[in-house]
């Protein structure tokens, strides 16, 4: 089919034989940084290692013991790459002589230096400066994933004996970051599809068996524990009453709850952002840069109405705590119209990326006007963790709102597009949102989603909560022509959940769409619950194993703000209207 995803990577140009430029001298500068950062990540984690293993080695050796073998066995006995997981362990010394917790240990820090040493590797790659654009795109974005996992990785490590004694918040925490960084992995591998060169044979050689080391990880920590609807558990803390509608999440602070109801000409922002000269600065990158690195408190870039038309934005990891506002929907609009067409991945497209830690944004419109014959062009990437998405548009065609990984809150925001409009991997529940399906290209079906979740124990997945599902006027018209569905699975364990929303009769009575014949019917979870409208009729819904009409409250409640991101726990410090369970 005309539509098809080609992976997260888009499709490369077989006849392009230029290179590159090369790359400019501050490019090959934070290379250098990013090859001593990564350096000195690994000669901690090898430290570590050789302490931990040279205590616990102590006068062990690395003699069979019958009771410590059966440590090792039933550990990765809770891992789907069982061998893998016991390769993994008994290459530390030590190993042989841990107990189940100092396993789960060894596993963490086997896959943090397995990831260091990727990143390392691929960073001294030499010829650079003689890629192909698309291959050197692709490349580009694995050093950046790579560099994300290493840091998701850090911190999972950091907390992980603490999270397998209180199976609450911070249980949650190492999950995520596990689940991000098998994502990271998945998007820079799926980067390289349809491309032949020596580059992507040495980056696959440098991640191999990387995904499958975290997924073990990810097994062994959470014990593979499954309640009987077969959705992981994503934290067994005490929860705030479901029903309780909160004003704002209680994951953001007092101060980012008034930020979030303030008017914004009131706020005394940081930055302000001018194309008039009135401000600051005349340029969001301008303002980006000026941003603290790791800011422990909320740092604020107020962008006065206008058409802001700059080279993909990005809002990097270091810069944490960062919040935009505008003047509202249409008025302060961010736009570009980059596309896999310019030889780029999907990843490398987005017309403003955010990867920072408490990532928070209202009232903009996010656009790409690429248009539906470019296929994959995205307007807007969101990958930090805790962010927030307040009173927004996302306008794209292909691929528009890219909700990449960690844990996401979207409300009241308009989400327009045609194919696969809202994917990625993240734990992200839309809430009170308007999504409207456009008018594609002929012979095209729309698909609003597009999930990509690998494993079954990642936390991720989409809940769409109390929407409407709309067709835009053009759509309307001819909306016959152009069957609407509610999603397709994009990998193994997709996971889409639509719960008391209002459905237009745009929607095609089937409700989902294949991604190719049979593949994950039987291993996805797509629900819906208690939906209305002309379009929300189950009676002629597809059969898959993997699709559940929910009419338990329990079941359904597992994808409320409160359960699915432990959103009661973060989402009221940020001062986004919410509500934490199923009432609204």
């Amino acid at each position: 089919m005309g539509y098809n995803r080609l992976g997260a990577s888009g499709r490369s140009d077989p006849n392009q034989k230029e290179p590159a430029t090369s790359l400019p001298e501050q490019q090959k500068k934070t290379k250098t940084k990013l090859i001593l950062s990564t350096l000195a990540v690994l000669v901690v984690a090898v430290v570590c290692f050789a302490i931990f293993a040279g205590i616990r080695a102590l006068g062990a050796g690395r003699h069979h013991n019958p009771k410590l073998t059966q440590e090792i066995s039933r550990t990765c006995s809770k891992s789907q790459y069982q061998n893998l997981c016991i390769d993994t362990l008994l290459d530390f010394p030590g190993a042989l002589t841990a107990n189940e917790q100092e396993l789960i240990h060894i596993s963490f820090n086997a896959t943090l230096q397995g990831f260091s040493k990727a990143l390392y590797s691929s960073s001294s790659i030499s010829y650079t400066n003689k890629m192909p654009p698309r291959v050197r795109s692709a490349y580009d974005s694995c050093l950046e994933l790579l560099d994300d996992s290493v840091d998701a990785l850090s911190r999972a490590l950091s907390l992980v004996a603490i999270a397998s004694e209180d199976n609450g918040e911070h249980h949650s925490d190492v999950v995520t970051w596990l689940s991000s960084a098998m994502t990271n992995h998945d998007t820079c591998t799926d980067g390289f599809e349809e491309i032949s060169s020596g580059v992507k044979d040495q980056i696959i050689e440098a991640v191999k068996d990387l995904s499958e080391m975290v997924s073990n990880c990810l097994a062994i920590f959470s014990g593979n524990v499954k309640d009987l609807s077969g959705v992981p558990v994503v934290n067994n803390r005490k929860l705030l009453n479901t029903e309780e509608t909160e004003e704002f999440p209680k994951w953001l602070n007092r101060g980012d709850r008034e930020l979030l109801g303030t008017p914004a000409t009131t706020i005394q922002a940081d930055i302000t952002v001018s194309k008039d000269g009135n401000g600051t600065f005349k340029t969001i990158a301008e303002a980006i840069k000026k941003a603290p690195e790791h800011s422990s408190r909320r740092f604020v870039i107020y962008v006065k109405s206008g058409r802001y038309e700059e080279e993909n934005l990005k809002v990097g990891r270091k810069k944490t705590n960062i919040m935009f506002i505008g003047d509202g929907k249409g008025k302060t609009v961010i736009t570009g119209g980059k596309s896999i067409a310019n030889d780029l991945t999907t990843f490398h497209t987005a017309t403003f990326a955010a990867t920072g830690a408490g990532f928070i944004v209202r009232d903009m419109t996010f656009e790409n006007y690429a248009g539906p014959a470019k296929h994959q062009a995205v307007a807007l990437r969101v990958g930090g963790d805790h962010a927030v998405v307040y009173r927004c548009n996302v306008i794209g065609y292909q691929d528009a709102l890219y909700v990449h990984s960690n844990r996401q809150f979207f409300r009241e925001c308009d989400i327009y597009g045609t194919v696969d409009f809202i994917f990625g991997n993240a734990a992200v529940i839309l809430q009170s949102c308007n999504i409207y399906a456009r008018k594609p290209m002929p012979q095209q079906k729309i698909t609003i989603t597009a999930q990509n979740r690998k494993d079954p124990n990642q936390n991720t997945g989409i809940s769409i909560h109390a929407c409407k599902l709309l067709a835009t006027a053009d759509l309307e018209a001819s909306k016959g022509s152009y069957p609407t569905y509610l999603g397709r699975p994009w990998k193994l364990y997709s996971r889409v959940v639509y719960m008391m929303s209002d459905m237009g009769d745009h929607i095609n009575p089937q409700g989902w769409l294949e991604w190719n014949g049979p593949f994950a019917l039987d291993t996805l979870y797509y629900g819906e619950y208690m939906n209305r409208g002309a379009g929300s009729g189950t009676g002629q819904r597809i059969k898959w194993p993997g699709y559940h009409i929910i009419t338990s409250t329990v079941e359904a409640s597992k994808f409320t703000v409160a359960q699915f991101i432990s959103g009661s726990a973060w989402l009221p410090s940020t001062g986004v209207s919410f509500f934490s369970g199923l009432s609204q």
